[in-house]
């Protein structure tokens, strides 16, 4: 396990503002060289502490406006039930999260469509052919007021000795 230093957690939080800043850009903010600065975001990457890289696209610039949660009951608590469920659900390209979830549902879908009819179609049409699901609810979002992918990087708490120090 990568032990996640004051220093990772600066890169951490800098790169969640802006994916796209330079190697450059990010050692000068960080007060580093460029060779150690691009050292630890590859073992950050190694360590699967950064997954990856990506566009934030605007859904309703393509046509997929409407965010709707949609909760999921499924008739057994059989393995093979939950497994087919899963790999069904999550080939679907309007389904962006999917959580399983304590509780009266089994899972917890985040979904983007078109319009109430898409919705409508991908309820009947795909999630209604998954073996195994007795119900689905879905709770429409009818405004977004706050839609964030960053994480809070907290920083590390100062040694007792060190605040002593101060």
């Amino acid at each position: 396990m990568h032990s996640i230093d004051a220093t990772d957690r600066k890169i951490l939080d800098l790169l969640q503002k802006d994916g796209r800043m330079t190697n450059a850009a990010l050692a000068e903010t960080l007060g580093l060289t460029a060779t150690p600065t691009l050292q630890r975001v590859r073992k950050l990457e190694e360590a699967g502490i950064i997954q990856g890289y990506v566009a934030l696209v605007d859904r309703a610039a393509l046509g997929q406006p409407t965010m709707v949660w949609v909760q999921v009951t499924l008739q057994e608590h059989q393995l093979s039930t939950h497994t087919r469920f899963v790999d069904a659900v999550t080939s679907f390209p309007e389904v962006l999260e999917v959580h399983h979830v304590a509780g009266q549902d089994s899972y917890l879908a985040k979904v983007r469509v078109k319009d109430p009819e898409a919705l409508g179609r991908l309820l009947r049409e795909r999630f209604g052919a998954i073996p195994g699901v007795r119900s689905t609810m879905s709770t429409i979002a009818l405004e977004t007021l706050k839609e964030h992918w960053s994480l809070p990087i907290e920083p590390l708490p100062v040694p007792e000795k060190e605040r002593l120090r101060a």
